[in-house]
């Protein structure tokens, strides 16, 4: 009877000892990974405000290069930190629970096996995030048009870089979500500086010498622009006539601008030639070319 009484007592008091020393430290283990999770994120969100206040504070209208880069890496960071901290307490806490970490050895190479046939997409996201960072094709603020493999594309505004996706914000408001490994192009429209090209389609029958004069009078009077001025790098520049058609001509304006800004420039400049030629009495052919002729100063990163 004794005998009895102690083999069913044992097992309840060995689940008592069990919960009086490993539970706490596994409930102290789970909290202390919230709670560290929580301040990495906090002071990733700290550290990356502090960024943003003093790039307002300054007289840059845009993100400098290195400043971008330092928000992208932040982000990858944050990530992987959070990612290491779950995994770390996960062996841990798989220690305390008794399991031997000895048996998942076999289990952990089929397991990887499988991952490396089967996640193949997941580990070329994470390799193409890896180099996108450390080559500094882009980062947070750059105005970049994404090409990817079954996609027709997308143009917007970083929002976030990690090492497995790429997320931008079109100008419709839109989140577009890529993988980075899926990413055949970029196109940086924000790298270093940019320009706006504007061609000025204006009839056969106007005098191009006048035309050729009022603009260079318009590209003076916009770099004289306070607001304008901030803008642009240089004087906006009459470059000539860029073609001959049937019934019109373009004559081409470029001007070099800060990066990311050559699409508000070439509205401003769209405008003002605009009202200038017709003061002068000279009627502008079917319309001004659209933001797509505005590029990119500098390489074009892939």
């Amino acid at each position: 009877m004794t005998a009895a009484v102690t083999l069913a007592v044992t097992p309840l008091t060995d689940v008592g000892l069990w919960a009086r020393s490993k539970l706490p430290l596994i409930v102290v283990l789970v909290v202390g990974a919230i709670l560290v999770t929580r301040f990495a994120t906090w002071l990733s969100g700290r550290y990356m405000d502090r960024m943003d206040r003093h790039a307002a504070a300054t007289d840059a209208l845009v993100r400098s290069e290195s400043l971008k880069h330092r928000h992208a890496v932040a982000q990858v960071v944050t990530w992987a930190t959070l990612v290491l901290i779950y995994c770390l307490t996960a062996v841990l806490v798989i220690g305390l629970l008794g399991v031997p970490l000895s048996g998942f050895v076999a289990p952990a190479t089929v397991a990887g096996v499988a991952l490396g046939f089967g996640a193949q997409r997941i580990v070329q996201d994470v390799l193409a995030g890896f180099f996108i960072i450390t080559e500094r094709q882009y980062g947070f603020g750059d105005v970049i048009r994404i090409s990817a493999v079954g996609t027709t594309g997308a143009t917007g505004t970083v929002e976030e870089v990690t090492l497995r996706i790429t997320r931008i914000r079109t100008m419709d408001g839109e989140v577009v979500i890529t993988s980075n490994g899926q990413i055949v192009q970029v196109t940086n429209l924000s790298r270093d500086w940019a320009r706006a090209v504007v061609d000025v389609p204006v009839p056969v029958s106007a005098d191009v010498n006048r035309v050729s004069e009022v603009l260079r009078g318009v590209c003076e009077q916009a770099f004289a622009d306070e607001q304008l001025h901030r803008l642009m790098l240089d004087a906006p520049s009459v470059m000539g006539v860029e073609s001959i058609e049937v019934d019109q001509f373009n004559v081409r304006v470029v001007a070099r601008t800060l990066p990311g800004k050559q699409f508000e420039v070439g509205r401003a400049l769209r405008a003002r030639i605009t009202r200038a030629l017709l003061r002068e009495g000279i009627s502008v052919a079917p319309a001004i070319d659209a933001d797509r002729h505005a590029t990119t100063g500098g390489r074009l990163d892939a």
